[in-house]
């Protein structure tokens, strides 16, 4: 019987052959499938993993297997082979590209907002690996320490790339990383695609240096104007520059975005930062996203 935040038996025949090889001589690994559903029992109610129930076997088993596969890039793996595409690291260590679409073909990006999630008070003051950022994707704002997430999703809504930072940093300096991340499946072999058809966002993105990478890049661009912005142009007058197009139709869609914000505050462990690394709260996402894309 599956229970409530457990993998239906379809999710865990795609799951199951992507996992790695034990490569231990000894005693049989706990069962896989048991563990991945305590790991998302603790992502959907975010109860401490000593509160995991006795079901899912020693919380430690659990903890421990989460804490591996989140700093080998396993659950990202998880993610990224099941539609065509390898990992791939970047240079911030908490920015990864997670998924791929299942339609081919070139693709409409929808980035953030970026939203910021509380943190608790034990998520402060740990001390990372070589790979963890200083801050921890830690930032001090308005509402106490908060971590800030820039997402960027498909037009359904799936998750394609995400880079934490902390709550206090500025939506559009983080474009460029986002959009770095963006991976996904074409027709034909080949690498991985990086060039979506359209970029969706809102006046938060509306920046010159933004634009500009755009139309290197030749990615159409959904993006409002600022109304300090707009003022400037009427103010100069025929000695402006033309106004960016601007697709009303398509800037409709944006709301998609909002929703994907949505599916990922239904894990409270994600809605509520309890980690104290930014590596295990990627790990969170990472586990929340692999149920989105299935």
């Amino acid at each position: 019987m599956v229970r409530r935040h457990e993998l239906t038996d379809g999710q865990w025949r795609v799951i199951e052959p992507l996992l790695p090889a034990s490569g231990v001589k000894g005693r049989p690994r706990v069962d896989d499938r048991r563990v991945i559903n305590g790991m998302l029992f603790k992502a959907k109610t975010g109860v401490a993993w000593r509160g995991l129930p006795e079901r899912y076997g020693p919380w430690k088993t659990v903890y421990n297997r989460f804490w591996r596969w989140s700093r080998n890039d396993t659950l990202t793996t998880l993610v990224s082979h099941r539609y065509g595409c390898s990992p791939r690291r970047s240079t911030n260590s908490t920015a990864r590209s997670l998924s791929t679409p299942r339609s081919c073909g070139r693709i409409s990006t929808l980035p953030g907002p970026a939203e910021t999630w509380p943190t608790t008070q034990g998520a402060s003051g740990s001390c990372g690996g070589h790979t963890e950022p200083d801050d921890h994707a830690i930032g001090r704002s308005r509402g106490g320490p908060t971590t800030k997430i820039h997402l960027a999703c498909d037009g359904h809504g799936r998750p394609l790339s995400v880079v934490l930072t902390g709550g206090n940093v500025n939506d559009c300096t983080m474009f460029g990383q986002v959009l770095a991340g963006i991976r996904f499946r074409r027709p034909g072999p080949g690498r991985p695609a990086t060039t979506p058809s359209r970029v969706i966002a809102d006046k938060g993105y509306s920046t010159q240096a933004i634009r500009a990478e755009l139309r290197r890049r030749h990615i159409s661009a959904t993006i409002p104007q600022r109304r300090d912005q707009r003022a400037n142009r009427r103010r100069r007058g025929k000695s402006g520059d033309r106004p960016p197009a601007f697709d009303p139709l398509a800037y409709k869609r944006r709301n998609i975005v909002e929703r994907c914000f949505n599916r990922l505050k239904q894990y409270r462990a994600i809605a509520t930062r309890f980690d104290k690394t930014a590596i295990s709260y990627q790990g969170m996402i990472d586990l929340a996203t692999l149920l989105i894309w299935l």
